[in-house]
């Protein structure tokens, strides 16, 4: 059983930054894909961003292209996801979420993930 935990969400201003974290525990979290997903109060769950097992490869929603970015330390289990330049409309619960493999047409899609975790709220609000 993999679990994850996110961390790092608050309260930012408009323009400021956050890095989240997503920490594996369980089964060995460079075994698997990770994606941040995030959700609104009202709102579908959007997908943000994904990387590979080992970070090659990274997608991103044209929403936070050029604004966020996504890494990650295996050998501290550990995935990130750096928010920069933070709009109003980022603020929602940030999810991870892991998978062992993924079609890469597919990163976007939720129901390729098997582990969730709990989520971290995200604030964006002067």
């Amino acid at each position: 059983q993999l679990s994850l935990v996110e961390s790092g969400g608050g309260l930012v201003q408009p323009g400021g930054r956050l890095r989240l974290s997503c920490a594996g525990s369980g089964y060995a979290l460079e075994d698997y894909i990770v994606a941040w997903f995030r959700q609104a109060p009202g709102k579908e769950r959007e997908a943000v961003s994904y990387i590979s097992k080992n970070g090659d490869l990274t997608n991103y929603a044209d929403s936070v292209k050029g604004r966020f970015s996504i890494s990650r330390d295996n050998a501290k289990h550990t995935v990130y996801l750096q928010m920069s330049n933070l709009k109003p409309e980022d603020t929602a619960t940030y999810y991870c979420s892991a998978a062992g493999y993924v079609p890469g047409s597919k990163w976007s899609s939720g129901n390729e993930y098997f582990y969730w975790g709990q989520g971290t709220q995200v604030t964006v609000s002067s």
